[in-house]
């Protein structure tokens, strides 16, 4: 009898495991199969060699990148190398990143860029918003940019235990915004346990100083967020859900769920077109190879169009594809003045003619 059970405890673990293993590959589209498709007017941006993992646009075509950042999972083409946020002029005639300089006090060395937001204040002063992993934390770092001379003037630091494992961030304000946290757990060990067994446990925040909130739970992994044109409506990136989750947004800040959109791959960052609503997409098309990033089977990158988010039925559109032959790791896709942006997780970035 107690050899029957043993075996039974066995079989029973083994099928468990079993489900969750294609679980996991299911998440990361592990089998997932896909031809290039470029668009035909494409160039490198030369400057960026090691990483360039989100994009934000000004009105007046300045593109703020950041760039170098070093993520637990994922390689790193320069590991000894600190974070930088760089600026582009997109309306010059052959636009060419410049590193901006950061004021003083500003622990530079631990450096470490992940998501970045732009909000332009009454008095027309811009704020730029950057999640950063010193020494593999999370924080937000708030900075003034001063255009006059490429430079960003550091305001303050942002740390609470509702932003453990900050990913993505959007601003609303000033000094406040929503940010998703794409892990529970920020033990390493833990975090692969987390992805592993599928666990739906992460969330989006909203912070300010008088409040800090949770606002929307339930992700596999909650990555890129954004916010609709006229501030009504906010989209967060599910990574492993390989969908985009559609909320209201409401006056006291709360977020009420509409709908989720299937996207059948692994959404990183979302940028909104100010002028059509379009949602940009920065995807993975298969998540093992990224993780994996073999020389011979190298990670690729995909772009997404979505139009009508909000309607019945989203156009999506499949706008650029590559296996890793060109880029490796997409993870952002932004437009300015019919050019595209497309950046990644570590490694190069590209700028397009749509």
């Amino acid at each position: 009898m107690g050899k029957l059970l043993a075996l039974a405890i066995v079989g029973v673990l083994g099928a468990l495991i079993g489900e969750r293993l294609m679980g996991f590959r299911h998440r990361l589209c592990a089998s997932r199969e896909y031809k290039p498709k470029r668009l035909t007017n494409c160039h490198l941006i030369k400057g960026i060699e090691t990483g360039s993992e989100d994009i934000d646009i000004l009105p007046n075509g300045l593109a703020f990148i950041s760039s170098g950042l070093k993520y637990p999972g994922i390689v790193s083409l320069a590991p000894n190398k600190r974070g930088e946020i760089l600026l582009m002029d997109l309306k010059e005639d052959n636009p060419r990143p410049v590193e901006l300089r950061i004021s003083r006090g500003f622990d530079l060395a631990s450096f470490n860029p992940h998501g970045i937001s732009l909000y332009i204040g009454d008095d027309d002063t811009v704020y730029l918003f950057v999640v950063n992993h010193p020494h593999q934390k999370s924080t937000v770092e708030l900075f003034k940019f001063v255009e006059d001379d490429n430079s960003l003037v550091h305001l303050k630091t942002i740390k609470h235990e509702l932003l453990p494992s900050v990913n993505d961030i959007v601003a609303l304000g000033p000094d406040s915004f929503y940010a998703t946290n794409d892990h529970y757990f920020t033990e390493l060990i833990l975090i692969y346990l987390e992805t592993f067994l599928g666990l739906t446990w992460t969330n989006v925040v909203y912070y300010s100083p008088k409040e800090v909130k949770e606002v929307a739970s339930g992700f596999y992994s909650a990555n890129g967020i954004n916010i609709s044109p006229d501030g009504k409506y906010v989209y967060v990136a599910d990574l492993f859900g390989l969908s985009i989750h559609i909320f209201e947004k409401h006056e006291n800040l709360s977020l009420t769920p509409l709908k989720v959109l299937p996207v059948d791959t692994l959404v990183d960052n979302i940028s909104v077109d100010p002028s059509t609503g379009d949602l940009w997409l920065g995807c993975h098309p298969n998540g093992m190879k990224l993780i994996s990033h073999d020389p011979e089977n190298l990670p690729g990158s995909e772009v997404l169009r979505i139009q009508g988010i909000l309607s019945e039925k989203p156009v999506v559109t499949q706008v650029y594809v590559d296996d890793g032959s060109v880029i490796q790791g997409c993870s952002v896709a932004n437009v300015y003045d019919n050019q595209l942006l497309i950046g990644t997780v570590f490694h190069r970035a590209l700028r397009c003619e749509l």
